[in-house]
């Protein structure tokens, strides 16, 4: 099983160290999460630099809120990056359920769901080189993976899920092991009834903060700052790990359900943690 980090958004200054340091350790992918009205970088910006400062760890929105965006130019932006970055890029891909972001970007929060699957076959399209249609022709550059990035759907509801099967190559529980089972269980389950060949690949985050007090506070503030919208942020940070014994359990419960990655996610912007997490795998 495979580990990545997901990165904290606090500093985007220090982003490049923290991808760094994974890229020297045993970690496999860099995570970064996306919001429009709020204080953190826009990830296909970010994840841009960090696959330039890179060579070999792999960068993925986790998730991008594609219902936000132009599909077109969301097509070219990714198959820039992931040509740039030598097929690197994974792209997580959710709807989102922040009000204010969708009011930002003009979009009808009621058919974020709608309009997602809406965009998925342009994109499939624009990706394999196909015309955009009514008169506009193929958009490129191609992507460095046939078909275009690795596509991974987040989210918890049958039809998100579902959305693995018609139009993805896996999907991302941000679950703790006793709901991610059940999960995987149904994503499993869709792939063989829709056909599919293979298997889908499996993803799990689970929220970490390794270090002193003042790093395990840090992180805690900013996820519960993250979360504040949900009206209950205090439950979400009660499950942030912070020992390497509770994040040694989580990998091997995860491994037992048989997922394919673990991204442990870091709120705490002190890059050290890099090292900390690597000494535990």
């Amino acid at each position: 099983m495979h580990v990545g980090i997901g990165l904290p958004i606090s500093d985007p200054a220090t982003l490049l160290t923290w991808a760094r340091r994974a890229e020297d350790g045993p970690f496999t992918t860099l995570g970064l999460l996306d919001r429009l009205v709020y204080d953190n970088p826009e990830p296909l910006t970010a994840l841009a630099v960090l696959a330039g400062a890179t060579e070999r760890i792999r960068v993925q929105t986790e998730v991008l809120l594609a219902p936000l965006r132009d599909t077109a130019l969301l097509a070219k932006q990714t198959a820039t990056l992931d040509r740039m970055s030598g097929g690197r890029l994974v792209l997580g891909l959710g709807i989102g359920g922040r009000q204010d972001d969708h009011q930002a970007a003009g979009v009808d929060p009621r058919t974020r769901g709608r309009r997602l699957d809406e965009q998925m076959p342009l994109l499939r399209r624009l990706w394999a080189g196909e015309p955009y249609g009514d008169g506009a022709g193929p958009i490129g550059p191609a992507p460095a993976r046939p078909g275009g990035p690795e596509v991974l759907f987040g989210g918890f509801k049958p039809v998100a899920l579902e959305r693995v099967a018609r139009w993805g190559d896996g999907f991302l529980a941000a679950a703790p092991p006793s709901w991610a089972g059940d999960l995987f269980d149904t994503v499993r389950g869709q792939w063989e009834e829709h056909g599919r060949e293979g298997a889908p690949r499996l993803g799990a985050q689970v929220n970490v903060a390794l270090g002193p007090a003042q790093v395990v506070e840090d992180a805690r503030a900013a996820m519960h700052a993250y979360y504040t919208f949900t009206g209950m942020p205090d439950r979400m940070v009660s499950g942030m790990l912070t020992t390497p014994a509770a994040v040694r359990d989580a990998l091997t419960a995860y491994a037992d359900l048989g997922a394919d990655e673990v991204m442990l996610y870091c709120y705490g912007s002190d890059p050290d943690q890099v090292d900390r997490l690597a000494r535990i795998l």
